[in-house]
């Protein structure tokens, strides 16, 4: 039996929540599937450690998640800490001291919820978006001077180097090649932004001769918005920007059905260092503690910790004991159900262990 170190790390708000129920279910596929097992070690960071320390996370804290396999992450943000605070406190030291600078978030509609675009159902919109996850416009660089006066600057420099648009561009004609329509479309803003994301043009042109069976095609990010509105059928891969494909990707969480129901996967595609899976909905201060967040994305988040670990009839398993309790409509508040996370978990688990596939 293969045995997996994970760094589960709740953090905020209703990451303690959902990640809670994701060791459930995971603890209840291993044992249902018997060729894995967990070792499971939580880390309390996040910001009730930041009000008892000052830092949201130890200072060695790179080095202590070096030994794990895989990183279980909840999600970071609280009211009464600056939100760039716990972000770059937290979140973005693991993603960017890892080097985990593929970002995927796969987005489906699934069984049983009730997408926003009329006419628009499961297996209409089927997209994965691939973030650069390491440079551009959260790259850190920038600055403020003559705080306080008139004359205040503050700059933020989106950094685009070669090396990093080439390997996420051939991450993502990669992907596009092993799905079955084998279509990339790479979205940039080169009318407006001349240099950076011309190189991403230009870069997307050279990789794209090392796969000539993968059809793509261009798009200008506002126009992007529109086409996932009014085309949804017309995209299944696509690849932008640390910012960009960070807002489209919330868009197409929404266009889903619910960022409730939204995955994320930040990959070191090398293996030198953990992996992070996270659900992309975020802290929600507002529900928190209410035991109504929704667990599905959390679910499909370990679907994808799963595959990168090897353990992919694993990972099928539970994708389908989800579907499963979507479509007989065991779900939270947010997508239209009743059910709480206690509920909706226990159900995912009654449906893996019924599971004779």
């Amino acid at each position: 039996m293969q045995t997996y170190r994970i760094a589960a790390i709740p953090a905020d708000g209703i990451g303690p929540e959902v990640i809670d129920a994701g060791l459930q279910v995971l603890d209840a596929l291993s044992a249902r599937d018997g060729g894995f097992a967990l070792d499971v070690k939580q880390y309390d960071w996040g910001s009730d450690h930041f009000r008892r320390h000052g830092v949201m996370m130890p200072e060695d804290g790179l080095a202590q998640l070096t030994t794990q396999d895989a990183i279980f992450f909840g999600a970071v943000g609280a009211p009464d800490v600056p939100d760039h605070v716990t972000l770059w406190g937290l979140r973005l030291p693991i993603c960017q001291g890892f080097d985990q600078y593929a970002n995927v978030r796969p987005t489906r509609i699934l069984p049983g919820i009730a997408a926003p675009l009329k006419g628009v159902g499961p297996g209409d919109l089927d997209w994965v978006i691939v973030r650069e996850n390491s440079e551009g416009e959260y790259a850190g660089h920038g600055g403020r001077a003559h705080r306080g006066h008139s004359g205040e600057v503050a700059t933020e420099v989106a950094i685009f180097t070669r090396a990093g648009v080439t390997r996420i561009m051939r991450y993502a004609f990669a992907l596009a090649q092993a799905r079955p329509r084998k279509l990339l479309t790479v979205v940039t803003k080169s009318n407006a932004q001349r240099f950076g994301m011309v190189m991403w043009d230009e870069i997307a042109a050279e990789v794209a001769t090392g796969f000539p069976d993968v059809t793509w095609d261009r798009m200008l990010v506002d126009a992007m918005t529109v086409r996932m509105v009014r085309a949804p059928q017309s995209l299944d891969t696509i690849v932008a920007t640390n910012l960009q494909a960070d807002i489209l990707s919330d868009l197409a969480g929404a266009l889903a059905g619910s960022l409730g129901v939204a995955p994320t996967a930040n990959i070191d595609p090398e293996r030198r260092f953990p992996s992070m899976f996270e659900p992309i909905h975020g802290s929600a201060f507002d529900i928190a503690g209410q035991g109504i967040a929704n667990p599905v994305a959390t679910f499909w988040t370990a679907c994808q910790m799963l595959e990168h670990l090897g353990q992919s009839a694993a990972a099928a398993r539970l994708m389908r004991a989800v579907e499963a309790v979507c479509a007989a409509g065991i779900s939270t508040p947010d997508v239209g159900g009743r059910a709480s996370t206690q509920e909706v978990t226990d159900a995912v688990i009654e449906a893996l262990r019924g599971d004779n596939r």
